[in-house]
């Protein structure tokens, strides 16, 4: 989750647009999916208190932590979208939509010798071709019928060419909406240029026939003859419904990727659609820092070495947005990768054109929203870095190393080093030491010893967190722990600026001490947040390693010191007995009960807490 997500004000950015909105929990748990013609309105009323919300409803908002949302180009892309997204996830809060055949196609059967044009409920992988989903059986049956009428194109079953002259010619070719190819009566070439005409049609080409139908409506009424101007105008509401192009699902039922992105000086975000089967399903959006000089071509093509190095599941294709330097290569690379061909294509027009265009919206709209939100974010981890530099005088601290020791007693003495790159932890470089010279306790010594092991690590180890030096060490202490840390950096031979964290009589972060010196520091500014915010990672890292190993020993001690109590004899003592009260309570005769236990060994224990 997004911890800087402020939910009143992200709503105060939605669009206008339609689109498909997914509302998540604190646990990045798509909770609910929904579609609106207004993003903004509809994603509004969930947070109103005048709105009246069911009792799911209520509940659904009470958990929502965030929500992003899927910019499309019409009503009809959003309800489409959220039924692909509704099923892919099953989100809890959702009433489950019907299974797709509620979602009617075009299908022209291209296969055939003489095609076809029906209505269609699935989408199969046949040599048909597909145009839709559209949300109106009755606009598809509709225009299916125009087709079928002007461009004189069969509907019946009849399987040709086997059956032609078998029989006779059917009703459509005596009202001149079928040219009677059952009968021969013309010839496959003739009938191929009937089926393209409406293929044209389906292919986006409408404004012909809408503009023949409006002639014809207009004329009707023109007659006076409103009964055939009203079917006309149903007719053209139909064609007009058809018209909305459908780019979220593809009829090519292909897996394939994608990828957009704008830019805006050293900014860039990446948008990637995911379309499995034929259908988009999921998108995410990559924040990247790029060069001025970069290209977009040069962006995408790293983003793609990156984004793809360690993904499992590759696509069959990737569309992009801009032609990549080094298509071949890429191609080549991720061919391997995926044991099967994967093709890069960058459209000019068509289908997946549009998806690149939709794909570019979002992006752009991403950009736009979170602009805000990365300046935020900036301020407390890079900003607050230069504000530490200013304060010690340093200039390129990027990555900082901080270290903290933790024991009660100087029992199980642990060490801890977090790490922090550009004002971020890098939790993937985190360290943990068990102290092993040390006994009692020595702050000192045990620390000594962590920084010792640190930097005398063997590089030929391959632990990259050990062989990367940090910019600056920060201590958890004053001028005790910094005199520690620079003895051993001077012993080594190693030259790296360290800082110490100093804190207050109530252990509070007070400031910095540097150079024999203490730095003040406003308390308020980002950088003292992000001071205490390393001293506060650095001491729970070691109190959790700690306090892990401390419970570990506290079995240990009471039962592995009793002699003739291993490790398979306590298992079985603390499985019969569940805890070490009812061990310490139990007679010489329970005891001796427990399965691998004897009379000696059940005495030794009883006799121990005896």
């Amino acid at each position: 989750m997004d911890i800087s997500f402020n939910i009143q004000e992200e709503l105060k950015k939605l669009p206008k647009s339609p689109g498909v909105y997914l509302m998540h929990n604190t646990h990045d748990e798509i909770i609910y999916i929904g579609k609106a013609v207004n993003l903004r309105n509809r994603v509004r009323q969930y947070f109103m208190e005048s709105y009246v919300k069911s009792a799911k409803i209520a509940q659904m908002v009470d958990n929502i932590a965030y929500f992003e949302y899927i910019i499309t180009d019409s009503e009809l892309e959003a309800l489409v979208l959220e039924n692909n997204l509704i099923k892919e996830n099953r989100p809890r809060y959702n009433t489950m939509l019907r299974d797709d055949k509620t979602y009617p196609y075009i299908k022209v059967t291209a296969g055939e010798p003489y095609p076809r044009i029906l209505l269609s409920r699935q989408m199969k992988k046949d040599r048909a071709r597909y145009f839709g989903p559209f949300s109106s059986a009755a606009a598809v049956r509709d225009t299916i019928s125009m087709l079928q009428k002007s461009c004189h194109v069969r509907g019946c079953s009849k399987t040709l060419p086997r059956d032609i002259g078998k029989g006779r010619p059917c009703l459509n070719y005596y009202i001149h909406a079928c040219d009677a190819p059952c009968m021969g009566y013309i010839s496959e070439d003739d009938y191929s240029s009937n089926v393209n005409r409406a293929l044209d049609f389906l292919n986006g080409n409408f404004e012909p026939t809408i503009n023949a139908l409006q002639s014809r409506m207009l004329s009707a009424s023109d007659r006076l003859d409103f009964e055939e101007a009203a079917e006309y105008r149903d007719l053209l509401n139909s064609v007009m419904h058809v018209a909305q192009r459908q780019k979220i699902t593809s009829s090519d039922a292909q897996d394939r990727d994608i990828i957009a992105m704008t830019r805006d000086g050293s900014e860039a975000v990446v948008q990637v659609f995911f379309v499995r089967e034929g259908r988009l399903i999921g998108r995410e959006h990559h924040f990247i820092r790029v060069a001025i000089e970069d290209s977009y071509g040069e962006i995408l093509e790293s983003f793609i070495k990156q984004f793809y190095a360690n993904t499992p599941m590759l696509p069959h294709e990737l569309v992009l947005q801009y032609d990549i330097p080094d298509a071949e290569l890429i191609s080549r690379w991720l061919s391997d990768r995926r044991h099967g061909a994967v093709r890069l294509r960058t459209p000019r027009k068509g289908e997946k054109e549009k998806l690149v265009e939709l794909a570019y919206r979002n992006a752009c709209i991403v950009m736009e929203q979170d602009r805000e939100r990365i300046k935020r974010d900036e301020s407390k981890s890079i900003g607050a870095v230069h504000e530490l530099e200013e304060l010690i005088g340093l200039n390129g601290i990027n990555r900082m190393e901080a270290y903290d020791i933790s024991n009660i007693s100087g029992v199980e003495a642990v060490g801890s080093m977090v790490v922090y790159e550009g004002g971020k932890p890098k939790k993937h470089d985190y360290r943990k030491f068990r102290i092993k010279t040390v006994k009692g306790p020595d702050d000192y010594a045990s620390m000594k010893e962590v920084l010792t092991r640190r930097f005398t690590h063997d590089e030929n180890k391959g632990d990259m967190s050990f062989n990367t030096h940090p910019d600056l060490i920060m201590m958890d202490g004053g001028k005790g722990q910094v005199g520690i840390a620079l003895s051993v950096l001077k012993e080594l031979g190693l030259d790296i600026p360290v800082c110490g964290m100093v804190k207050d009589d109530s252990h509070r972060t007070r400031g910095l001490y540097y150079n024999n010196a203490e730095v003040p520091i406003d308390t308020h500014s980002e950088g003292f947040r992000l001071i205490t915010r390393i001293q506060d990672e650095a001491h729970r890292f070691a109190v959790e390693y700690h306090r892990s190993l401390r419970s570990k020993t506290q079995v240990r001690s009471v039962l592995d010191d009793i002699p003739g109590i291993g490790p398979a004899r306590r298992k079985a003592l603390l499985l019969h007995f569940k805890d070490i009260d009812h061990i310490r309570n139990a007679s010489a005769e329970d005891l001796a009960a427990v399965s691998g236990m004897n009379s000696a060994a059940a005495k030794a224990v009883y006799d121990h807490f005896h």
